[in-house]
């Protein structure tokens, strides 16, 4: 069951706020990786792109289970942090969702394209905590 980002935070998942996702997986072998990775919310989902065969799709096609964390740019003890679960996987439009986040965050299209297949995730938040 979805919930909601508390009102107080909800700067912290807009487009205008530059924050990082830190976004953590667990592993085959059971051991935690941490990425700090781009991401957009659509008011209901966080979303976030990689690409074919990285580590991010290889766990994230097997275990959907995923937690992030949020931190203020501006106050990284202002933070959100969200566990949650893949409900999408798309190629759909991963091209276009990339150079979306590059703009957010560098302000162009992604640079650092090389032909690889994108790939975009939508997580659902099924717990939210914060410290503000």
């Amino acid at each position: 069951m979805a919930v909601t980002i508390p009102d107080k935070l909800a700067d912290l998942l807009t487009y205008d706020k530059k924050a990082f996702a830190n976004l953590a997986l667990t592993l085959r072998d059971s051991t935690p990786q941490v990425t700090p990775v781009w991401f957009d919310y659509d008011g209901e989902h966080i979303i976030v792109n990689s690409a074919r065969g990285r580590v991010k799709d290889r766990v994230l096609s097997r275990k959907p289970a995923v937690a992030l964390a949020i931190s203020d740019p501006a106050d990284p003890y202002r933070y959100v942090q969200i566990r949650g679960r893949v409900v999408d996987v798309t190629e759909d439009g991963a091209r276009d969702m990339i150079d979306h986040l590059s703009e957010k965050y560098l302000g162009k299209p992604y640079p650092f394209y090389r032909g690889e297949t994108r790939v975009t995730y939508r997580i659902v938040p099924e717990h939210v905590s914060a410290m503000d």
